[in-house]
Formats: structure tokens, sequence, C-alpha cells
């Protein structure tokens, strides 16, 4: 493989994290509709894996975040993802926070972000979906749904059924997220209280769906690596309660560990990339000893190597997502997990 991000990166650290990530995304769609991205892509083998009814490819995904609208599906997809989390969107239209709202700390492989859900709607990104030919192949396809900033908090279940609704029948499954730090009041969902009546609302809403379209679609919750022990046993009580076919830790943190100091540390939004690391494999070997393998876990989280993807599947994850790696490393990091996690003979 000719990794062609390693030499095109340094010029792309020069210019605005969101106009690179933008840049780099339109470069990949054009190459793969000019047929050039098999030359540089290596084949990577499957290793198939079978979780919450649906058969993966190969364990590594991509983590929600990365191609918020179904934009880049097929060019994502030719990198040898097993599956694709696209999201998190919205029942409406919404333009996200302000720019400048992306920041790369390089001396720590991190980034900070605060987008705020920007997207085109559920609508759209529907459509997007069913246009790709990933989807129309077979796929895997994971839509992440979250509310609208102007949805206030208390009718918050109102939005989160309203996007079910409308991914349901292009879903492979739906992630509920609950746990950007960038939407006013989201993490409150994950209290006992209003959590167990989003997830009343949402099994009810899953059931008329299951009976419409004679399927039952798997439900993900994506939840926060900044939750103290007892928030962990709750959630996990509450999982497994309402029938959640699997959990994904973690979304990204608030807390400022190992970056203090570095240029845009002080910035608000979201830590992702190799801070994070550590607190989310301590979330998921959390939520593993909670569980006890009754419900899968999907690790996310600081994932920068073949060993580090290791990691989570050590302490309790079956599945892994990339976001903040690819930045870093770029399309390699997907073969290098890949092997990682091959059955050892």
């Amino acid at each position: 493989m000719i990794d062609v991000y390693a030499l095109l990166r340094p010029g792309l650290f020069l210019i605005d994290a969101e106009q690179a990530h933008n840049l780099t995304l339109g470069n990949l769609d054009r190459a793969e509709r000019l047929g050039l991205l098999k030359y540089v892509v290596p084949s990577i083998p499957p290793q198939p894996q079978t979780l919450c009814g649906l058969t993966f490819p190969n364990p590594v995904g991509l983590a929600a975040g990365l191609d918020k609208d179904g934009r880049h599906i097929d060019a994502l997809a030719r990198l040898g993802f097993g599956y694709l989390e696209i999201g998190t969107v919205t029942p409406r239209p919404q333009a996200g926070n302000p720019q400048p709202r992306m920041f790369r700390l390089s001396a720590a492989q991190a980034l900070i972000n605060r987008m705020g859900f920007n997207n085109d709607g559920v609508v759209a990104c529907v459509e997007r979906v069913r246009q790709s030919h990933f989807w129309q192949t077979g796929g895997i396809i994971g839509l992440n749904i979250g509310k609208n900033a102007t949805t206030p908090i208390e009718h918050a279940a109102d939005d989160y059924i309203a996007a079910m609704t409308a991914v349901y029948e292009v879903a492979s499954y739906i992630t509920i997220n609950i746990s950007s730090p960038n939407t006013a009041h989201l993490r409150s969902l994950q209290a006992e209280a209003p959590l167990r009546a989003l997830l009343t609302h949402l099994s009810e809403a899953r059931q008329r769906l299951t009976d419409q379209f004679g399927l039952k679609k798997p439900l993900f919750l994506k939840i926060a690596p900044d939750l103290v022990a007892s928030d962990v046993v709750l959630i996990a009580n509450l999982l497994l309660e309402y029938g959640i076919d699997a959990v994904i830790a973690s979304n990204t943190t608030t807390l400022r560990e190992g970056v203090q100091g570095l240029e845009h540390a002080q910035e608000m939004g979201g830590l992702s990339g190799a801070p994070l690391q550590q607190r989310s494999n301590q979330l998921i070997a959390s939520l593993h000893a909670q569980l006890h393998n009754q419900i899968p876990i999907i690790g996310v989280g600081g994932i920068l190597s073949g060993h580090d993807a290791q990691e989570k599947i050590s302490a309790g994850a079956q599945l892994i997502q990339l976001y903040t790696g690819l930045i870093y490393r770029g399309p390699s990091l997907i073969n290098e997990c890949v092997k990682a996690l091959a059955p050892k003979r």
C-alpha cells in the first residue's frame, strides 16, 4: 500500500481542522468515483463476527461524527471498514455551533470539537444511504440519532422517536446518542429518571416499527466517558431491563487530562484521541463487569494503533470504532487494527 495520506497530512495540518476534514473527504469521494482507491487501499481479509443478529465482515468500524450526513459512504467503505456508523442526524436540519469548532492538539494526538450535531436532517441522510452502493449490496450501516438543539430537553423523546422512525427501514442498527457534550443538557438524559422515560418511549416506538416492518432492528446506546461508578451500574441495569442490544463506550470527554497547557486545550467541546484512551478503557471494563456478557460493548476512544485496538477488546469490547486515530494515522490504521484483532493461530 502506498500511504498517500502520510504524504498529504503535513499540508492538511496547516489549514483549519474542519476545512481539512471536508477537503480530505471530498478528495476521497473523487478518488472512489475515478476508481483509484482500490489501487492504494489494501484488501482486508474477512474476519467475520456475528453480533446482535448482524454479521460484521471485520470488527473495525467507523465511529459516528466523521460522516454526519452519509455523504461519503462508498468511499469510506472502500477503506476496509467492517461497518459504518453515520450521524449524528437529527429530525430537522441544523447548522451546528459557530466556526471554528474543531481543533487539533497534535502534540497529544487529540482533537477537541464542538460541532453541535451539524447535519442536513434525517430525511436527506436516509436518501443518501439508500443511494449508496455499500447499502444496496448489504453493507452494515448504523444510524446514530440525536435531538435538535432547539427541542427542549423535556421533549427529547419526541425527536428520538421521529428520527428512529425515519431511519428504521434503512438502518442495520440504530444508535441513541445521549452523550455528546455539545448539545445543551443532552447528557442529563443519562440520569435515571430521564433515561428510564426515554428508553420506555423508545422501546414502545421500536415495537410499533417492528410490527410495521416485520423486523426488529438492534438498538444501541452511546454513553459518555465521564460517568461515575454509580452511573455505570445504573445504566448497565437499564440496558438489560429495556433490552437494549449493545452499548457504545464512549463519546468524547469534557475533561482535559493529558492536554493541559497545550494550544487549544482551553477550547470548549469534547476531547477525543489518545488522551481519552484509558478513560474509555476503564468505562468498558466497568460495563463488562456489570453486564456479564449479556449485551455486547463497542469500544471507541483513543485507538491509534493495533495495540490500542487489542486493549479495547481485552477490556471487554467485542467491536471497535475509529475516528480521531484516522486523522493522525490515516486509512492504514484500519488494516493495522484488523490484523491486530485477528485470531491467533
